[in-house]
């Protein structure tokens, strides 16, 4: 679902509804239960607020600049430099939560990096850097995505419950401010079916995707979870080569490969940290 989301909402894009107003009207609708969870669990926003109020942003980000990023570049090129996060992932808990660096951790760190470099050199422009909106939107969501997990390590005595509501009020947190920046007005040329579209997507994607990835995650040790994720990847690849007849350079395949082989290394550190825990 997560790697073919990118089509609804270009759909809704091509219909009038900028992706930040897609975004506001789809996890609204999302948050409509949410905010019963946080009235049965409210007592758990007081355990690490701190912690809840980082990741809530994180998480906000994360989607936010994911939404765009898959409206804005090539749906697959989104996708891998999203999943530069082993990268970050690795970064973040040594600073946030001391983690010391493994020989693995360090290959993970070399293996995304080199993955990236590759993806991103052009050369004419010189040092490979992002090119463009579609992929700053994109690293910096898979940077969210990091940041967003390490904190949810650190909060392990609040329910997956609190923690999706509080993820989806930091994704309208993070919208309505975008929207605000930018200063779009609410849309006025758009047809009801596309609102009742974007509905739509709240209740049969939006909730749907976050409450099973969190089950998921919840029932599956990490390194299982962690590489199956990786199917997202080729739910984009097949979607984006159908749907939009787009196709992924031989240099993108090259660094997107590097990038997929890091999370898969970083997916078999914690197999073995678990074991030895």
């Amino acid at each position: 679902m997560w790697g073919t989301v990118w089509y609804p909402l270009r759909l809704l894009e091509g219909g009038g509804l900028h992706g930040l107003w897609s975004i506001l009207v789809a996890y609204t609708t999302a948050m409509l239960p949410g905010l019963v969870l946080l009235w049965r669990h409210g007592d758990e926003l007081r355990r690490d607020p701190k912690a809840l109020v980082v990741m809530a942003l994180a998480n906000g980000w994360c989607n936010v600049a994911f939404v765009l990023a898959v409206i804005e570049g090539p749906v697959m090129r989104v996708l891998l430099l999203f999943y530069l996060s082993p990268l970050w992932s690795v970064i973040l808990a040594r600073l946030i939560l001391d983690e010391r660096l493994s020989r693995e951790a360090r290959l993970v760190f070399a293996m995304a990096l080199a993955g990236a470099l590759i993806m991103l050199w052009n050369p004419a422009l010189g040092l490979p850097w992002p090119q463009g909106a579609g992929d700053w939107l994109a690293v910096s969501a898979g940077f969210g995505f990091a940041l967003s997990n390490v904190m949810i390590r650190r909060m392990q005595a609040v329910s997956i419950w609190t923690r999706t509501s509080v993820s989806w009020v930091g994704v309208l947190v993070i919208a309505l401010f975008m929207l605000g920046l930018s200063g779009q007005a609410v849309p006025a040329a758009v047809s009801g079916g596309v609102w009742l579209g974007a509905v739509g997507l709240g209740v049969f994607g939006i909730i749907i995707m976050t409450v099973t990835v969190q089950y998921g995650v919840s029932h599956l040790p990490i390194h299982r979870s962690a590489v199956i994720l990786l199917f997202e990847l080729v739910a984009g690849a097949v979607s984006s080569y159908l749907l939009a007849h787009e196709l992924v350079k031989a240099q993108e395949w090259v660094g997107g490969a590097l990038i997929v082989a890091a999370a898969y290394v970083s997916a078999h550190a914690a197999r073995k940290q678990g074991e030895v825990d």
